[in-house]
């Protein structure tokens, strides 16, 4: 078991040779061994025989002037357990114990870890007052206490379970590409297990802020510090296939990553601010067949029904509802060998098989317009669209249902009385009596679907 962890003993451990405790040998002996088995350079000294704990923390106590406390026989304060979980505990080798007036005192084993006090200030909003202790008592007195059947320990167990900080990379004082690409990683990751779907990188005075969307709340999650700003964005455009030398241009791309095996794909938007890049990705989760939805028997028939006949086909919901990805659950659920289905996309979010997806790319002179005069010439049967932008495209679009054309296409609304809005504008004049069936998404766990029948007699809409 580690005693001292690495961050206080790298800064200090010359001095134990200054001071005489240790020879510059041992010292570097022991950082070889340490390196090479992944484990604390205090465990080494000690299980070598070369310091003993006692010496090692009193050495501590006099050199950082913070001191030192023996946990053994201590009764700390049970009221304190709420100020810091189970999991942060555990996390930072830390524990409460006492606290007078707004000033909280915790054990620590590494007393100069700033990056854990930096935390525990911000959630409990205490000032911090660490000591230090062997890192073999903090652990056996969290167990102790946190187990013993506290209901505090056990609720923040529960609640943070599955708990993930991209925050502890930063800990990492190895700057690498590959400590940026794990750093990259641990974003993203954390964003798929609180469930969000869109996360921005915003230029701020001390370095890059990471804020995720819930819903319609921005909420910032932590701050890359400015020393790797530069490299952190270089290697994100990379991975997205962007130019990483091009700030001044807008630029759109696509990142593949893998979460706990499952591949995902995020589209990345980088935007020039008068602060810098503004970065922005959405995350699309791989698309499920419709039977596999939160969907009845009734509504599958009435999707699958209304992809055989000329119309259009509306997926609507709120920014973030998960239109997209319904959509991408229609193309699996229906792609057929003996039908020509074609895309036109500002990125694909997954390779659909036997659907032929199509990229927009503004780069060449690809964009909508082009792709309108052209999309005829290869006579799809059914078409999604993934945005129309125009008075001109939409009209073009609505009347290649007079060809026999199967359109789906994604529409922004928050909900039924604000789509009843929306379709009242003129510009809809042709396209709504050409809408052959809704589906609206109000999340993943409530979708409702609707022929012009339906729709007439749930809601009062009536599209003819």
């Amino acid at each position: 078991m580690s005693y001292v962890t690495n961050k206080t003993l790298e800064k200090l451990k010359y001095d134990l040779v200054r001071d005489g405790l240790v020879s510059y040998e041992d010292i570097e002996k022991a950082h070889e061994i340490a390196v090479s088995q992944n484990v604390n350079i205090g465990q080494i000294l000690i299980k070598s025989n070369l310091i003993t704990e006692e010496i090692l923390l009193k050495f501590l106590e006099s050199k950082l002037h913070i001191p030192y406390v023996d946990l053994k026989d201590y009764t700390l304060d049970k009221k304190c357990l709420s100020y810091i979980s189970f999991n942060d505990a555990k996390k930072y080798k830390i524990i409460p114990l006492f606290k007078i007036e707004n000033t909280l005192t915790v054990a620590m084993a590494d007393p100069l870890d700033l990056f854990a006090i930096d935390k525990i200030v911000e959630k409990t909003g205490c000032d911090i007052e660490p000591v230090v202790s062997a890192e073999s008592l903090v652990i056996q007195k969290i167990e102790e206490y946190y187990e013993s059947g506290s209901t505090i320990g056990q609720i923040n167990i529960e609640n943070e379970a599955i708990a993930f900080d991209w925050q502890e990379e930063l800990n990492n004082d190895v700057l690498s590409e590959e400590h940026i690409q794990t750093l990259i990683r641990a974003i993203l990751k954390q964003a798929i297990l609180n469930n969000v779907h869109e996360l921005f990188f915003e230029h701020v005075p001390n370095g890059l802020s990471v804020n995720f969307r819930y819903n319609s709340e921005i909420v910032n999650t932590g701050q890359i510090p400015s020393v790797i700003v530069a490299a952190f964005i270089s290697k994100l455009k990379t991975l997205s296939s962007l130019d990483a030398n091009i700030c001044e241009l807008p630029q759109l791309g696509k990142l593949i990553f893998k979460v706990d095996e499952i591949e995902l794909t995020a589209s990345i938007s980088a935007f020039p601010t008068i602060n810098g890049e503004r970065i922005s990705l959405k995350i699309y989760k791989p698309p499920k067949r419709l039977n596999e939805l939160k969907l009845s028997e009734n509504q599958i028939n009435t999707i699958r029904n209304q992809t055989e006949i000329p119309g259009i086909i509306l997926v609507c919901g709120s920014s973030l509802s998960g239109k997209t990805y319904m959509v991408y659950s229609i193309l699996c659920d229906i792609q057929n060998p003996n039908k020509n289905i074609m895309t036109i996309e500002s990125i694909s979010k997954y390779n659909l098989k036997n659907v032929n997806q199509c990229e927009l790319n503004e780069n060449i002179g690809f964009n909508i317009d082009k792709a309108m005069r052209f999309i005829e010439f290869q006579s799809p049967d059914l078409i999604y669209i993934e945005g129309i932008t125009s008075k001109t495209a939409l009209d073009y679009f609505s009347s290649l249902v007079f060809k026999n054309k199967i359109l789906i296409t994604e529409f922004l609304a928050d909900n039924m009385a604000d789509l009843i809005r929306k379709l009242s504008y003129s510009d809809f004049e042709m396209f709504k009596p050409l809408i052959s069936c809704i589906i609206f998404v109000h999340n993943q766990q409530s979708i409702e679907v609707f022929d012009k029948a339906e729709l007439k007699r749930f809601t009062g809409i009536n599209l003819i």
